[in-house]
């Protein structure tokens, strides 16, 4: 027992290699995907419950004309995050880790992947959480807790054991939950007592609990961006760059807009953010329609959000896949019993802290390495890069104690950790220093 625990600990770089994504070299170009199961995946991925909790409150504090602005700029932020880090795995073929040892060293590292980990495993949590309310009704149901854990095994058994059957369900599940949307909108709409009725209702909800245009854009940043600075996990799989544009396309403009509509009518006239009892209340045979298709959704997606924290780690710590995979799953399987009741505070911390993360990868690869990374010099990169250390924490600083009220304290940390990398590794370079991957590339 002990041998084999220890086999089962130990990293086998050749078994690794002959996975169909190995997480610590670049893919090779015969793992990489077609355009349709990517997107198929892309669309299940998408259809998280977190849009239309994102959806819900924003219709408590915004009038639905401005919600829509807002969710939309909210969207366009964390895509054009998505796209860049995407583009970079298509040519790269890297995962983020790969790429944040790239930018910030092999120990520095450890920094974004810690952080996005952590929260990538909340995320985790909030799907366990939200498969047991689905089914449950109430988190105060002796149903719950037995729900939710069973909802954080089956996504860590079948993550482990490979996600491919799930794509053949992402599929009918997505065109499910598009049919019950748009039936859910037009059932809200018409419960509301016409259009002009239900405008009415979303301006009395505003006056009760009015938000900011900042705040409700922030809000939209907060729910996505994790998905935007991992995009490299799946684009890494594109044979074209088209592809790996769209996916974060999908993910983070078309399926959101969609939810975060949707769980805003439903918010409005129901009072209720849960997608599952405003659905019951359109009669039982819908009602159980949508609840088989949300519950495949949360299914695709809570292995989706326990394959990127499993590669990350995989890939700077230099463990196995499945060592991670059950580390992450049982994680997230225990914050799913408590972590969903504080979602809204979740995305709050998420906002602040995750976009200075991707910054200094973005502007080290874009601007200072000409979109260039040789993936050769991976085992020679030097322990930490602090200009990236450093940009991060600026931003970090920022994005907490000094945003402007004009703009999303999001995107503001974003661009301040992008412009403190920009001029800090411009004076690294006029001191004769060329941090990170720069430093190893000049001299090979």
């Amino acid at each position: 027992m002990p041998n084999r625990l220890t086999r089962w600990l130990t990293l086998d770089a050749d078994e690794e290699a002959a996975s169909a994504d190995n997480p610590h070299e670049p893919l090779r170009p015969e793992q990489r995907r077609g355009a349709l199961s990517l997107l198929t995946l892309a669309f299940g991925w998408g259809f998280l419950i977190t849009g239309l909790l994102v959806g819900s409150q924003l219709g408590a504090g915004l009038y639905f004309p401005d919600l829509v602005r807002n969710a939309m700029w909210g969207n366009l932020v964390n895509f054009v995050a998505g796209a860049l880090v995407g583009y970079m795995g298509y040519q790269t073929a890297c995962n983020s880790g790969l790429l944040y040892r790239l930018t910030y060293g092999n120990i520095g590292a450890y920094i974004p992947v810690l952080i996005v980990a952590a929260l990538t495993i909340g995320w985790q949590g909030i799907v366990v959480g939200a498969f047991g309310l689905t089914w449950a009704g109430s988190f105060d149901s002796p149903l719950f807790y037995p729900i939710a854990i069973f909802a954080g095994v089956l996504y860590t058994f079948t993550t482990y054991n490979g996600i491919k059957g799930l794509e053949r369900v992402a599929t009918p599940s997505t065109v499910v939950l598009v049919l019950v949307g748009i039936y859910a909108a037009w059932f809200n709409i018409d419960r509301a007592g016409g259009w002009d009725a239900f405008l009415a209702m979303s301006a009395a909800a505003v006056v009760r609990q009015p938000l900011s245009d900042t705040a409700a854009i922030n809000i939209v940043i907060g729910s996505w961006v994790v998905g935007a600075v991992v995009m490299a996990e799946y684009t890494r799989f594109a044979r074209n760059a088209w592809v790996a544009i769209a996916i974060p396309f999908i993910v983070l403009v078309a399926t959101q807009i969609f939810l975060q509509v949707i769980g805003a009518m439903g918010g409005i006239v129901s009072g209720s953010f849960d997608f599952s009892a405003y659905l019951r209340s359109a009669g039982p045979v819908i009602a159980m329609i949508g609840l088989i298709a949300m519950s495949l959704a949360l299914w695709t997606t809570g292995d989706t959000n326990l394959y990127l924290p499993s590669v990350q780690t995989a890939s700077v710590f230099r463990l196995p896949k499945r060592v991670t995979i059950v580390v992450c799953g049982t994680l997230g399987t225990i914050l799913g019993l408590g972590i969903y009741q504080h979602f809204m505070s979740w995305i709050e911390q998420i906002a602040n802290v995750v976009p200075p993360l991707i910054g200094p990868v973005i502007v080290d690869y874009y601007v200072f390495n000409g979109r260039r990374y040789d993936t050769r010099l991976l085992d020679r990169l030097p322990a930490w890069n602090p200009v990236a250390v450093a940009a991060v924490a600026a931003g970090i600083v920022a994005a907490y104690g000094f945003t402007p009220p004009w703009i999303a304290s999001g995107l503001f940390g974003l661009l301040v950790s992008m412009a403190a990398y920009f001029v800090l590794f411009l004076l690294a370079r006029a001191f004769g220093i060329r941090p990170g991957y720069s430093g190893v590339a000049s001299r090979s």
